[in-house]
């Protein structure tokens, strides 16, 4: 985890540009991976246990249909494909497995972290973007181990490109709605930055042959992953 300095961040909003105020946060140097997410939705951290009358109440991801990783690769990548619904899920697991708050972040920490991560210069041009983000011109049709490119000024990694990040609505999104950030290997260069934002669509999730369709899996949005943050005790 990687510590964010609290501040002011500016976001475009439906009603125009609204500079808000955040506090200090940690936010995972990298997003999470499979070798992470793997212990939570596939119940490896129940593997051998002895049985007891005591019932496991987590609520976990049924299996995806196919390969979860989609022939990417799995050790050292980030973990692709999940619900909003998921990703809180996990944060709350790891929550109670640790005793500490983390959470997704919100669309102001998001925006913060990147602000704290471009320093002084804020300026992104396609030289810093091919440096330090996977844009559909430069990943080869698919995601990438995590800190493959150079971390930023924060020491994060990946935080603009590879995955899309969720993150929970707020000040940014028109209605509060939870949404991905940064864009990712799937998009256009010129859609990969820090204004990149979009909300889900039925396309996500088209080919789910399952009524209703999952809440854990996003059968046709293998571009969208998320990272962790840790509020201050």
């Amino acid at each position: 985890m990687i510590p964010v300095p609290g501040g002011t961040v500016t976001l475009d909003t439906p009603q125009g540009p609204r500079t808000v105020s955040v506090g200090p946060f940690w936010i995972g140097r990298t997003e999470v991976t499979w070798d992470e997410y793997d212990i939570w939705a596939f119940r490896l951290d129940l593997a051998g246990r002895v049985p007891t009358d005591s019932i496991d109440a987590v609520s976990r991801p049924s299996r995806p249909y196919g390969a979860p990783d989609r022939g990417f690769g799995h050790q050292g990548y980030p973990a692709i494909g999940m619900t909003y619904f998921a990703a809180q899920t996990y944060c709350a697991w790891l929550s109670a497995k640790t005793g500490k708050r983390y959470r997704l972040a919100t669309d102001v920490e998001w925006s913060r972290a990147v602000q704290a991560g471009l320093g002084a210069d804020t300026g992104w041009t396609p030289e810093r973007r091919d440096a330090l983000a996977w844009h559909a011109g430069n990943a080869g049709n698919q995601s990438h181990p995590v800190a493959a490119k150079p971390p930023d000024a924060l020491g994060v990694h990946d935080l603009l490109g590879n995955v899309a990040e969720w993150v929970t609505g707020g000040v940014g999104s028109a209605d509060g709605r939870p949404v991905v950030r940064g864009g990712s290997w799937a998009d256009p260069a010129d859609q990969v930055g820090p204004r990149a934002r979009a909300a889900q669509t039925p396309a996500w999730n088209l080919t789910d042959p399952q009524f209703p369709k999952s809440r854990w899996w996003l059968a046709d949005a293998p571009f969208v992953g998320f990272r962790i943050v840790l509020l201050p005790q």
